[in-house]
């Protein structure tokens, strides 16, 4: 398809019942990836499965349908071809290492290598010998030499040089030992970052499937199976046991054991019933409940974790900038020495060995290892880290600032006092007429009201439709008499309640600092409820595990009085605050702080966190914050525990210890095979063993999963 001018060519080579498979061809200096051509076509319609192998540009799918439905198969197919290719002229990065794997890496060459090794003692005749050694040598051969007039001198070209040395001194066993540890080391890599690709791969799947809506269809509430991509905000949707939620909501009515583990890493599920929130990406183990549809689509929680981890693949730290500069740069000393070993001992043999010796191999694949293998970890635990610098910013921060609501405190409220200004109503009476109407909105005044009057058997009281007035309070009506539920401006300001004879009573309940919810009912004021936000339980833990990290202060910001933060501080043991601030205020402080001179990370959950969030060298958001900070931030929370800020913090400082580790081994273990090497101490044979041995060693300590434990 296209003619052969076109930026894309697509051509179906092959083609079965409901299988077909294609080749590509891109213009020079044109590049997709394989895992983005791969979730766009697997978003066509028709299309059940997708293979792409990026190294032959093949194409792989297995399709619903006929001919016809093949043909417009193949022209979606090269409409994403040609949108991906646009796309990735304007984003292009260079930069980036980190492309996940699709496909598994191939055993082709350790196999033929391997073979040419086992049968070079059994040819006899010196020709067949040369013949099949340079066979088994010619992929490693070609690529030197490729790479010797694109890049220059480069490890690949020291390895093809190693070889080609041992092949012309017609040493093939050496040619052939030297050859199969090379594939083999680079098979070994190349399944290590394989490997280390896992979760990254798992988080990027599109979430697709059906769900079961209710719909209203002629008088009668009927249930629509609807396709995911056409689920839409308000939808009601019905999921039984073994199904997924495919969308994030409330549940309004039903009971359910959810199995989170694929958005928190929690493995037992957990009770979800009326007014909780449920995410995307969870399964229904047991039970079965309806759910108001909030954010569907991209708008999912899933969704926006695989923008997320889209986003990792763009960053690169620079501690990877550092290893792979150095490893660029010490080629040429590499060379260097097998010139002079040469001048000094005028043996090849030796100059084989020092071409091996170098170090690119563990500094460039290792470090990038461990850091997707710590992103792995955390992503395991609940906790998206959005790459490498990511890490490496949270590694460095010394000052941890804080956001109160949300953060240090729950987010939650909770009913803490119910007073009444009427004889005929005593509290309970107050508190079932607020939770008959609250239950309705799903809001966290409204669900604390509901908690509260549940735990004292809640006795529902009938009422007429609910009214909701955003950022005022609902109305309702109760035997034809009036029932408002909001903040003072509403009752008095909006609708005439009149509380001048209660000021003074009203004043001494404000002057608590909690959080006041007015109620009148037939014109008159009836009662107030006083909610609080609860600190959380291991906030206190988590502040004393960020110090023992090595951080030096934690700061908190907040919009309370003084007298309040100065209580929450003393008690978290928080060295300064902030009080009484405005929301444009935080990112002014941050900036000041920074300005200090410090590295500064910042926790946050609400909408006017975002721009703090970005500014900070490390931004986190919580788990229960509004999207735009977690869009904003480095790292999210997918577990609602403050303590899963100081498990982000170790799992970076243990992941760039072992990025250090490895570093200074790699520099020290390849010096002294380098320096043997050029001393004559070393054959090809031992130095190939030695260095691909040491990068594999590496490659394996880098790939071991890290594990935070809470003291």
């Amino acid at each position: 398809m296209a003619s052969k001018t076109a930026p894309v060519r697509l051509k179906l080579i092959h083609s079965t019942a409901n299988r077909a498979r294609f080749s590509y061809a891109l213009k020079k200096g044109g590049a997709i990836q394989a895992i983005p051509l791969r979730l766009e076509i697997e978003c066509i319609e028709g299309v059940k499965s997708v293979r792409v192998n990026d190294i032959l540009h093949n194409v792989i799918i297995t399709y619903v349908g006929d001919e016809r439905d093949l043909e417009r198969i193949t022209e979606s197919i090269f409409a994403t071809l040609q949108n991906l290719l646009t796309t990735s002229k304007r984003q292009v990065s260079s930069a980036s290492i980190f492309t996940l794997r699709d496909e598994i890496p191939s055993s082709a060459e350790v196999v033929r290598s391997a073979t040419a090794l086992i049968s070079e003692p059994f040819i006899k005749p010196l020709a067949p010998k040369a013949a099949f050694s340079t066979i088994a040598a010619y992929p490693l051969l070609k690529s030197g030499v490729q790479e010797a007039l694109s890049e220059g001198v480069t490890s690949r070209v020291l390895e093809a040089m190693a070889v080609a040395i041992s092949l012309y001194r017609a040493d093939f066993r050496t040619a052939n030992s030297t050859n199969f540890m090379l594939t083999l080391g680079e098979y070994i890599e190349e399944m290590t970052m394989y490997k280390s690709d896992d979760l990254l791969q798992e988080l990027s799947k599109p979430q697709g499937g059906e769900a079961w809506v209710e719909k209203h269809i002629n008088g009668k509430e009927e249930l629509v199976l609807t396709k995911a991509e056409d689920l839409q905000i308000g939808d009601i949707v019905v999921v039984g046991a073994g199904d997924s939620i495919l969308i994030d909501g409330h549940i309004v009515s039903g009971e359910a054991m959810v199995n989170q583990i694929s958005m928190t890493g929690e493995a037992t599920p957990v009770k979800r019933a009326r007014g909780d929130r449920v995410l995307s990406g969870t399964i229904v183990q047991e039970g079965r409940i309806k759910v108001w549809a909030e954010s569907v689509g991209s708008q999912t929680a899933t969704a926006r974790i695989k923008s997320y981890i889209q986003e990792t693949l763009t960053q690169k730290s620079s501690i990877q900038l550092s290893a792979s500069k150095m490893a660029d740069k010490l080629v040429p000393i590499t060379l260097g020495l097998a010139i002079l070993s040469y001048v000094f001992n005028r043996d090849l043999t030796h100059v084989a060995s020092v071409l091996q010796a170098d170090y690119s191999c563990a500094l460039k694949l290792a470090t990038p290892v461990a850091f997707k293998s710590a992103i792995s970890s955390a992503g395991k635990n609940g906790i998206i880290i959005k790459g490498a610098k990511s890490l490496e910013s949270l590694n460095e921060a010394e000052i941890f600032v804080f956001d109160k609501t949300g953060t240090l405190t729950k987010g939650e409220l909770e009913v803490v006092q119910v007073h009444s200004f009427s004889p005929s109503w005593d509290k309970e009476q107050i508190l079932n007429l607020s939770a008959s109407i609250e239950e309705h909105y799903f809001h966290p005044v409204a669900e604390a009201v509901v908690k509260a009057a549940r735990e004292q058997k809640f006795n529902h009281i009938h009422h007429d439709e609910v009214t909701f007035i955003v950022a005022h309070g609902v109305k309702s009506q109760i035997n034809g008499k009036e029932v408002l539920i909001g903040n003072r401006h509403f009752l008095e300001d909006d609708e005439g309640v009149d509380m001048t004879p209660h000021n003074s009573k009203i004043k001494e309940l404000l002057d608590s600092g909690h959080t006041p919810l007015f109620i009148g009912y037939d014109g008159k004021l009836l009662g107030l409820i006083l909610l609080k936000d609860s600190l959380r339980a291991n906030a206190k833990e988590a502040i004393a595990r960020l110090r023992k990290s090595g951080v030096k202060q934690v700061i908190m910001l907040t919009g309370d009085e003084e007298s309040k933060a100065k209580e929450i501080a003393s008690e978290l043991g928080i060295d300064r605050f902030y009080a009484k601030l405005l929301p444009t205020q935080k990112a002014e402080i941050l900036e000041s702080i920074m300005n200090e001179g410090h590295k500064v990370a910042f926790v946050g959950d609400g909408i006017n966190d975002a721009p703090a969030l970005i500014k900070a060298h490390s931004g986190i958001g919580m788990c229960k914050g509004a999207d735009i900070a977690k869009a904003s931030a480095d790292i999210v929370l997918l577990k609602d525990d403050i303590e899963s800020v100081a498990d982000a913090r170790e799992f970076a400082l243990a992941c760039l210890n072992k990025v250090n580790k490895n570093f200074k081994i790699t520099v020290v273990v390849n010096s002294a095979i380098l320096a043997l090497a050029t001393f004559g101490k070393l054959s090809p044979i031992q130095t190939a063993f030695l260095h691909n041995g040491t990068t594999i060693g590496l490659l394996l300590n880098a790939l071991r999963g890290i594990t935070v434990k809470k003291r």
